[in-house]
């Protein structure tokens, strides 16, 4: 039991860098002398420090360190990246008991660490919670099992099943408190992707103007090139990536990226948003490209609201959900917020 206490609080401790770590994973460190917590860290962001690089900070009396219990989220790294090895640092401080909850998907490490702990003489205990560490960590999880991003689905649909209007004519289905969660979503993915109807219908920004943290990566699917150059996607205020079948170049802020006309599509963007290190995409419309997600089998999550009092009557039906299962219903706001997760 007392395992399960200080990892829970080592998950805890992970989340609190959601949004800031990709494409690194969430990662979050306790470490526990004679029933005492008497250092604990996170990975706070993507090119600093490790989380149990912070714990031992964290530390007054090193010299405790060799008497301690490391608790750790994920398996600690055996590599140089953009900080030394996580294994290599618990070893120089003497540490001989370490508890992991998930063992590292990442072919850089994937049990390297825990072969360099167990060599040192360390007793290494590995899967407790495990599986709420794949919940932390499922972004990181897929992108390595899967070779693509975790793919969350997000759409406001009418009462009566409508997302737009018969001329998708922009109409604020959701609420306001609806407004501003989308845009904590937002900051918490690496990219947001739509496809070209809603880039020209709706011209959005995809931005976190109503929340803070980073602004995603953009993406647009416009194959043949046709949305006008006054839109706030192709503006240049943030990245933005736009897949197409008639070039490949780059300007600030905006990437071209030609897709082959004989492929399938979808397949094409996974490949490429899996080389350029996108660990998670929020997909917010349209009909078409939500229904292809869903029908190819390339998404994880989906995120609907809907509203219990604006009806359409007709227009531009939401996407069937038959492909997965309903895992929550919150209500936010006047709206009712759906999870469901892919079968």
């Amino acid at each position: 039991m007392s395992d399960e206490i200080y990892m829970r609080r080592a998950l805890e401790l992970a989340q609190l860098g959601s949004g800031y770590t990709s494409p690194n994973p969430m990662v979050g460190c306790v470490i526990v002398h004679e029933g005492h917590i008497i250092g604990e860290g996170w990975h706070k962001q993507y090119g600093g420090p490790h989380a149990e690089v912070n714990a031992v900070a964290a530390v007054e009396d090193k010299s405790l360190l060799p008497k301690s219990c490391v608790y750790v989220t994920l398996e600690p790294c055996s590599h140089y990246g953009k900080t030394p090895p996580c294994a290599d640092l618990l070893i120089q401080h003497g540490v001989k008991d370490v508890v992991i909850c998930n063992t590292d998907p990442n072919p850089l490490v994937a049990g390297r660490g825990i072969k360099k702990l167990f060599d040192s003489g360390a007793q290494v205990k590995v899967g407790v919670l495990e599986e709420e560490g794949l919940e932390v960590n499922k972004r990181f999880f897929t992108f390595h099992t899967q070779k693509r991003p975790f793919i969350l689905l997000k759409w406001a649909e009418t009462a009566d099943g409508f997302i737009a209007a018969a001329n998708y004519q922009q109409q604020q289905i959701s609420g306001k408190l609806a407004q501003r969660l989308v845009h904590k979503w937002r900051a918490e993915e690496q990219a947001i992707m739509v496809g070209s109807r809603t880039a020209l219908y709706d011209n959005p920004r995809l931005n976190t103007r109503l929340w803070h943290g980073h602004n995603p990566l953009r993406l647009v699917i416009d194959k043949q090139l046709l949305l006008p150059a006054h839109l706030h996607l192709l503006d240049g205020s943030q990245p933005t990536v736009v897949y197409n079948f008639k070039r490949q170049d780059e300007q600030e802020n905006l990437t071209f990226v030609q897709l082959q006309e004989q492929e399938p599509v979808l397949p094409q963007i996974m490949r490429d948003l899996h080389q350029r290190n996108i660990l998670s995409v929020m997909v917010e419309g349209g009909t078409f490209l939500l229904e292809s997600l869903l029908q190819e089998n390339f998404w994880d999550e989906a995120l609907v609201f809907k509203s219990l009092h604006s009806t359409l009557l007709a227009g531009v039906k939401a996407p069937s959900m038959v492909y997965g299962q309903l895992h929550n219903i919150q209500t936010i706001g006047p709206d009712q917020l759906l999870h469901y997760i892919r079968h």
